[in-house]
């Protein structure tokens, strides 16, 4: 694929953990942006280094715009960035509206929206023609919540959502002609720790009988969709958000 750098956030675990792994076995050097989970994201450099890849990890809550300064600075201090996936995201527990506090709303859409964007915003100034780069990809990651709106649920989490298919076209367009695409995935019920950081563990298992496929699906399947939307296989694709949710 390429020797430029990819900056994964949210990358120590589930989707970016498999994300981070698949492209760096395709030529990327990777930066693992993590919230928290130091031993986690230093797994992932060790697993990509054993394979004579190229990795670091970064301390970056998206939620704080200092926070993705520094996980770009020290892209930077890497090499040139090819690619941004915006994979950092949280839900909370299943609540209704009526229910919601405002702290909780703002805490959703500052790392869900205004994280995503801000990183795409440090990536664009790297990566756009217009200020002298070659190119790159942006991916977005989304949610079937967004479509479906996660009634009794999360309606919070399913609007950020949204927002990412809405800013995922407005960005694509905003700079298909400096070199950049900007890609969406719309995950559906993932096997991923991201359930039980919102109090249900078990929810993808147990809702998985609603799903056409009738199974789960898998953070290695996302991450396959995410490599190929990476790759010039997918160089006339932009401004398109892909479904990976088993027909759901």
């Amino acid at each position: 694929m390429t020797d430029k750098v990819v900056i994964i956030t949210g990358g120590s675990r589930g989707i970016g953990r498999a994300a981070a792994l698949k492209v760096a076995a395709r030529g990327y050097k990777v930066v693992v942006g993590y919230a928290s989970n130091e031993a986690a994201a230093n797994e992932v450099v060790a697993a990509i280094e054993a394979t004579n890849g190229k990795a670091i990890a970064v301390k970056c809550d998206v939620g704080s715009e200092a926070d993705i300064l520094a996980l770009f600075k020290a892209a930077d201090a890497f090499g040139p960035l090819g690619a941004l996936v915006n994979n950092a995201g949280i839900v909370g527990p299943s609540i209704r509206v009526e229910d919601m506090t405002a702290e909780r709303i703002n805490r959703m859409m500052t790392v869900n929206v205004t994280g995503s964007m801000l990183c795409a915003r440090e990536a664009v100034k790297r990566m756009s023609t217009k200020h002298g780069a070659k190119g790159g990809v942006i991916v977005n990651l989304s949610s079937v919540a967004a479509k479906l709106g996660s009634p009794n649920t999360y309606v919070d989490y399913a609007a950020s959502k949204g927002a990412i298919d809405s800013f995922t076209v407005g960005l694509a367009q905003e700079v298909a002609a400096e070199g950049i695409r900007v890609v969406g995935i719309r995950p559906g019920l993932i096997d991923t720790e991201i359930h039980a950081s919102g109090g249900e563990p078990d929810r993808a298992h147990r809702l998985a009988h609603n799903v056409p496929m009738k199974r789960v699906g898998t953070a290695d399947e996302i991450a396959n969709a995410i490599v190929w939307l990476l790759s010039d296989e997918a160089s006339y694709i932009t401004s398109s958000i892909l479904d990976v949710s088993g027909g759901r």
